[in-house]
């Protein structure tokens, strides 16, 4: 009997945890404030980025030069899809391969914005994963401040209180289809009430033609561990007020009868 439960026990343990230079998640906006047609180049761009010589350079200096990646698309609360699951990337051919089922995969649309809940989730898609990572980090895009699942700035310590540090792709195309719910001053409330974390920096898209290099970019100072070269800093004004996109939420609710 004891026997028995010693093997129960052995193989209700988890396997192994394989050890990579980093763990990167990418939690990509797929809110309905988004159009098709932004959605389309948001995955391309992805794509095109993970395909670039500047990635797979940004890889070969990494310290052993392997990493898991994971895409995972998101909107309001609970409404997350992973589009690519846990990754080990060891080389161009990794890269190309993730980025060839990114481009096989369709997107579909889901209403609200909880940047709340991509992060939990996030925090728990990372702690499970079956990876050990010397270097831990969420990549979250998002053209809206949040406006569901609690506090933004709450999740956000949550996260960041686990070791992960979060980075932040604000899109601020100001694209005329989610005007209402969006903010012109996104990269002050990503770099405010968002990122967190050592090195903990945002790269803001302000036209989608530059969106591929953004991400590029991004990867690279992520994958490489380097330090980004400016990060957005805001002295001598007042706090930000972190609730902006819930009550930006509620005045549309009122004005448009949303139930």
């Amino acid at each position: 009997m004891r026997r028995m439960l010693l093997l129960l026990f052995c193989l209700a343990l988890p396997a192994r945890a394989e050890e990579v230079d980093l763990e990167l998640l990418l939690l990509v906006d797929v809110s309905r404030s988004m159009s098709p047609a932004e959605l389309e180049l948001q995955r391309r761009g992805y794509a095109e980025a993970l395909r670039s010589d500047s990635v797979a350079a940004a890889l070969g200096r990494a310290l052993t030069g392997r990493i898991a990646l994971a895409y995972v698309e998101w909107a309001g609360e609970f409404r997350h899809t992973v589009v690519q699951d846990w990754t080990l990337i060891e080389g161009r051919a990794d890269l190309n391969a993730f980025a060839a089922e990114l481009e096989r995969r369709k997107t579909v649309t889901q209403s609200r914005t909880s940047i709340s809940s991509a992060l939990r989730h996030g925090a728990f898609l990372i702690g499970s994963n079956g990876f050990n990572g010397l270097r831990r980090v969420i990549d979250i895009s998002g053209d809206g401040p949040n406006n569901q699942g609690g506090l933004v700035t709450e999740a956000r310590d949550e996260v960041v209180g686990a070791g992960i540090v979060i980075n932040g792709l604000p899109l601020m195309t100001h694209d005329a289809g989610g005007a209402a719910w969006r903010i012109d001053d996104l990269d002050l409330y990503y770099a405010e009430c968002v990122i967190g974390g050592p090195g903990a920096f945002v790269v803001p898209v302000r036209e989608w033609p530059d969106f591929a290099d953004a991400v590029t970019r991004k990867l690279v100072l992520e994958i490489a561990g380097a330090e980004p070269e400016r990060l957005i800093r805001v002295q001598a004004r007042a706090p930000y007020d972190c609730r902006i996109g819930e009550k930006i939420w509620q005045r549309n609710r009122r004005n448009f009868d949303i139930p």
